[in-house]
């Protein structure tokens, strides 16, 4: 029996959809140099005012259509550079300006080599639909030259016989939001600690300030506590660890007049670099009944991964922090959509290669972990993990996984978990969910399907995913085949693991 359903829903990286961003000649992404801009800006002086005119209208001409507010955008980018103006220049008309700022901006086509890696929940704004129907929201990992990976978003609706209806890809494309740093307490403490800073100043510095705060006031904070270091001498040890801090923190902010699914949100933190990956996006439900959106991702400084997470209420005002703890030192971490007995869990493999359960007091720290399943089909000898927060029934907690088998080739499975104690696994599936077909086998890396999350609607799992880490795609499972599929190799055939795996934290605990 087939259990997962191809939809004709493909989506596929389109190269018409552009960024106008901040250009500096000479400092360009793979060819690192001098930076050439006073020489550009001098050249841009010496133009006529009729060839400015004339040059600006032809670049409107050319690119205008191509960009929402492209003026503006262009000026912005002036203001980059405009303190390399002469300052006895008279006043610079509108014109001149916006050219300025059209020779320090580029088109980036960010989603011209991938779109993958998709995860899909529920929208925000469910009004004005009848009965059966269901927005959604799905956000996709976009990338793009150099291999920078951003997050974009699109929308649709599922109608009541099952059928999934995407909205076409918007034209425009914006990064452009208010950007402000902000840091936790908490958080900037477990991250502290996690460095080895465990140093009694920490608490000190920590205790002048609110909850969150801005990285001017962690400065202010330090400076009554830690002298400011001399000419010459070695750094604080406690000051550079915060001041590395204080860089990690982040809200964006978009206009009302950015629809969500123009929306990119574009690397922003120190360990972000290198790209925004895998967003695992999931409704939450805090202890107090309140709900937001919350999706932890893969920061990548083009070394090493970092976990983090966003949260959001509107898909338009997010913030960003990053997670601490040795449960979640890997790829992969998935939220639980509430918390169990009072403590957060999550999805994890800490361990590159096991499908785990990691457990948090407060959903930033996470320090304990529990291995529930290990690689033994012959598609998932490599390594398994999740494909998304897990997805509540009556039945128990589906959560659908990957496993990598020979050739390195991705395949979907699924295992059922107990609803109560999530560390028993009551079934599992012996056989692939989803496997790469003729026509999804070849892209950017090959043999490969993918999902960061689906959800259920009227008795189906509606599950995005990528083919090839190159476009997605949207298959349906039915809830009630897949969990009986799930329990014909449970409980009493799932192998049970052997207790010094299943009873250990990854830092060697017992939990």
């Amino acid at each position: 029996m087939t259990l997962a359903e191809r939809t004709s829903v493909i989506l596929r990286p389109n190269p018409q959809r552009v960024l106008a961003r901040l250009f500096i000649p000479g400092e360009e992404h793979l060819i690192v140099g001098k930076s050439r801009a006073k020489e550009v800006v001098a050249r841009c002086m010496n133009l006529s005012e009729s060839t400015v005119q004339e040059t600006f209208a032809t670049t409107i001409a050319r690119f205008g259509h191509r960009h929402r507010e492209l003026e503006d955008q262009l000026l912005i980018h002036f203001c980059a550079v405009e303190n390399l103006v002469d300052p006895s220049e008279p006043e610079l008309s509108r014109e001149r300006k916006m050219l300025i700022g059209a020779y320090f901006t580029q088109e980036y086509s960010f989603e011209s080599a991938a779109y993958f890696n998709p995860s899909m929940v529920a929208h925000p704004d469910q009004s004005g639909l009848s009965s059966g129907y269901l927005r959604i929201i799905m956000s996709v990992r976009a990338v793009g030259e150099g291999h920078i990976s951003s997050l974009v978003f699109r929308s649709g609706i599922i109608n009541p016989i099952g059928e999934i209806l995407i909205d076409s890809s918007p034209h425009y494309a914006n990064a452009h939001a208010k950007r402000n740093s902000v840091l936790n307490t908490h958080v900037v403490k477990q991250t502290a600690l996690a460095s080895g800073c465990d140093d009694e100043r920490l608490d000190l510095v920590l205790g002048l300030l609110p909850s969150k705060f801005t990285p001017a006031d962690l400065e202010v904070a330090m400076s009554q506590v830690i002298p400011m270091p001399q000419p010459d001498s070695e750094p604080d040890p406690v000051r550079a660890v915060l001041q590395s801090i204080g860089q990690s923190g982040y809200e964006i902010n978009f206009s009302d007049k950015t629809p969500i699914s123009e929306q990119v949100l574009w690397p922003t933190s120190p360990d972000e670099r290198g790209g925004i990956e895998d967003a695992r996006w999931v409704h939450f439900t805090k202890p107090d009944g309140s709900t937001s959106y919350v999706a932890t991702y893969t920061a990548y400084d083009g070394q090493a991964v970092t976990t983090r997470v966003f949260e959001t209420q509107n898909f338009r005002n997010y913030t960003s922090t990053n997670l601490t703890g040795s449960a979640i030192t890997n790829k992969g971490v998935a939220l639980f959509p509430r918390t169990i007995d009072g403590k957060y869990l999550a999805m994890s493999r800490w361990d590159r290669e096991s499908n785990s359960i990691a457990f948090s007091d407060d959903g930033y720290h996470w320090d304990k972990a529990t291995t529930i399943q290990v690689a033994n089909q012959p598609w998932e000898i490599v390594h398994i993990g999740n494909c998304g927060s897990p997805l509540e029934t009556e039945y128990g907690w589906i959560v659908i996984t990957h496993g990598t088998g020979p050739m390195r080739e991705y395949c979907l499975g699924a295992i059922l978990l107990d609803l109560q104690d999530p560390t028993k696994v009551i079934g599992r599936l012996s056989q692939p969910l989803l496997s790469a077909n003729a026509d999804e086998r070849n892209g950017y890396v090959p043999n490969v399907v993918y999902s960061c999350g689906g959800l259920i609607h009227n008795g189906t799992i509606f599950l995005p995913y990528g083919f090839s880490d190159f476009g997605t795609r949207i298959a349906t499972v039915n809830v009630a085949e897949l969990v009986d599929a799930m329990l014909t190799n449970g409980p009493d055939k799932v192998e049970v693991l052997a207790g010094n795996v299943n009873e250990k934290s990854p830092n060697g605990l017992a939990i």
